[in-house]
């Protein structure tokens, strides 16, 4: 517990944003995406197979540039508050994210994950055993429809994305509501002028196929980053924010492309313990902090049965499975009854 008090310290001096390597990663992000685009776009007249080659590449350097959208909400891109949110608002618009809106709802989550008494904003929506034995059929079925891959990883990022980010949330600011505004005339003006000067068939093709990949692509990260085995979930009286980031966020440890594709974000543990360290310092914070070397670790072969894990058992303290639960439910309704009196 003391090196747990001390965690937040230890990672201090890694808050700071360098202004030399928040530029070069803006260059090596939006420099190769760009060309990639347009080898893509090139590559069309061959083969739409051929374009998935540089496609799917791109994906993941559109998923880069979302990293640094998501560096900039939390101010930690440059040291200047008006600098982030002009480069944010510019990257909200390549990644259809409104910069206000989401930064106010990923602040929530930040302040809130791993807390059973206060879900529902900025997370993925998770039932405990219990909630889920005493929901109705009606809403028992909306959540296995919610926690289906295909529909999570399918048509999540095209709600999420086209959809639910282009209208604001109840009781938004002024401040807020423009922003979201001024990102849907500019992501509408970039479509427009993108269609008029390479069509819109080859505009859809190749940016939607961009979108759909990198879309599950974060969404998948944003979940297996939280939904692993024994993660960390408690009531509010008992939830601790420092166990919360080191023991419900992961270390998705990635093969070096993919880490660099994906901004380093599965350090996330780092990241919840301290959103003000940029992505390019995360790796460095958490190999120079010895407490962090025994935080839970996932890997690409391992993450995969994070699939599984739809429901959270308080009672154990671990993700399960429906079919987990509706064994334990045969159990129970099986169990050896009293003899009746004669």
């Amino acid at each position: 517990m003391t090196n747990l008090k001390t965690l937040k310290k230890d990672i201090a001096p890694f808050e700071k944003s360098t202004t030399k390597e928040s530029v070069w990663q803006i260059i090596n992000t939006l420099g190769p995406f760009v060309l990639l685009w347009f080898l893509a776009y090139q590559s069309l007249s061959i083969s739409y197979w051929l374009a998935l080659v540089p496609i799917i590449i791109a994906a993941g350097f559109l998923t880069r540039m979302f990293i640094i959208f998501h560096d900039c909400t939390h101010f930690s891109f440059f040291k200047s508050r008006r600098a982030n949110r002009i480069l944010g608002t510019i990257m909200g618009v390549l990644t259809l994210f409104p910069f206000d809106q989401w930064g106010h709802e990923h602040t929530i989550h930040h302040a809130t994950s791993g807390n059973l008494d206060k879900r529902g904003t900025g997370d993925i929506w998770t039932l405990t055993v219990k909630e889920y034995k005493e929901a109705p059929l009606k809403l028992r079925l909306a959540y296995r429809f919610y926690r289906n891959p295909i529909v999570m990883f399918g048509l999540g990022p095209i709600y999420v994305f086209l959809l639910k980010n282009r209208f604001n949330r109840k009781n938004a600011r002024k401040k807020e509501r423009n922003n979201t505004y001024l990102t849907n005339v500019l992501i509408v003006a970039v479509v427009a002028l993108l269609c008029l000067a390479v069509g819109w068939q080859s505009f859809l093709l190749v940016q939607g196929s961009i979108f759909m990949i990198s879309g599950s692509v974060g969404i998948w990260l944003f979940y297996v980053q939280h939904t692993f085995e024994d993660s960390y979930f408690e009531e509010n009286k008992e939830w601790e924010y420092v166990l919360a980031a080191v023991e419900g966020s992961s270390f998705y440890k990635l093969p070096k492309l993919m880490q660099f594709l994906t901004g380093n974000i599965g350090f996330h543990h780092v990241h919840h313990l301290s959103p003000r360290v940029p992505n390019y310092k995360l790796e460095e914070a958490h190999k120079n902090t010895a407490p962090l070397q025994h935080v839970p670790t996932i890997s690409l072969a391992t993450s995969l049965g994070s699939l599984r894990f739809k429901l959270w058992d308080d009672d154990i303290k671990n993700f399960v499975s429906f079919k987990a639960v509706k064994s334990s439910s045969k159990k129970t309704s099986i169990a050896p009854q009293a003899k009746p009196e004669h």
